[in-house]
């Protein structure tokens, strides 16, 4: 455990696209002593530059949290192998869901912390950082997730953040795959691409993208009376005539738009409206 009066002595595991910026941002903070490691030299001599020191292998961080920022779920349970006992194994990657409490069953104090927010929330410390496990453990870990990140949420136990980035990516990955049949629609129609693109980001930042229906602590139908049934009834109304065009549109172009017809059937009732 750290020294109450002391700084809290942190490890960092991975320097890749963003465990880098993420070390870079513990090297930089105040009340941390950062020791990294990683296998590609040049990433480990950035952090040296900017304050940290330099471990020889996972076996000789002295640390009271280490933090794991790897490729997969393989490396995981490699990096947390040799690290030492007593440590709050703070996992960043993210992992299959079984693999925290893999961990935890293996002997580790482990938190799951997956982010999100990519290289660019990483470099500027404005990540989102979701955390499973003990609170004692979060506590311990806090000084360094603030440090990497602008929204700490304890999700929950052991666990509950990798389910919630899992969550949050599957709204990423399948709104992705919404924009490719989107881009086959618009250029069909001959829409500038690009500027299409430029669209999108604008008025995402502005209403808050596929996040900004995500208020209520429910999916339950929602009762007539309730302040949100009118709301939701207005996006409903609003999003099935678009819909209704979009997928006219695509008709007259040729273009299959599944996803677009799949959600003129879902809409309504996903909104809790039945």
């Amino acid at each position: 455990m750290p020294d109450p009066g002391g700084s809290l002595r942190v490890g960092f595991v991975g320097l890749g696209n963003i465990g880098k910026p993420m070390a870079l941002r513990l090297a930089a903070a105040d009340g941390i002593d950062l020791t990294v490691y990683d296998v590609a030299a040049g990433p480990v001599a950035e952090l040296v530059e900017a304050g940290a020191v330099a471990a020889a292998g996972v076996a000789a961080i002295d640390a009271d949290v280490v933090c794991v920022m790897v490729r997969d779920d393989d490396q995981v349970r490699a990096v947390a192998a040799e690290v030492r006992p007593g440590v709050v194994l703070v996992v960043h990657s993210t992992v299959a869901p079984e693999t925290p409490g893999e961990l935890a069953a293996a002997g580790h104090t482990v938190l799951d912390a997956p982010v999100s927010g990519g290289p660019m929330g990483a470099a500027d410390g404005s990540l989102a950082i979701m955390v499973g496990g003990a609170g004692a453990a979060f506590d311990v870990a806090r000084p360094a997730l603030e440090a990497m990140g602008s929204l700490v949420v304890h999700a929950g136990p052991l666990g509950a953040g990798t389910r919630m980035k899992l969550a949050r990516n599957l709204i990423h990955f399948v709104a992705f795959t919404a924009v490719t049949e989107a881009q086959r629609l618009a250029e069909a129609a001959g829409i500038d691409l690009v500027e299409l693109g430029k669209v999108v980001r604008h008025t995402d930042a502005i209403t808050g993208g596929p996040g900004a229906i995500m208020y209520r602590d429910t999916t339950a139908p929602i009762a007539p009376d309730d302040f949100w049934h009118g709301v939701f009834d207005h996006v409903a109304a609003l999003g099935e005539k678009d819909l209704a065009f979009a997928i006219a549109l695509a008709e007259q172009q040729r273009v299959d738009v599944p996803l677009a017809r799949l959600s003129l059937d879902r809409l309504r009732e996903g909104l809790g409206l039945g």
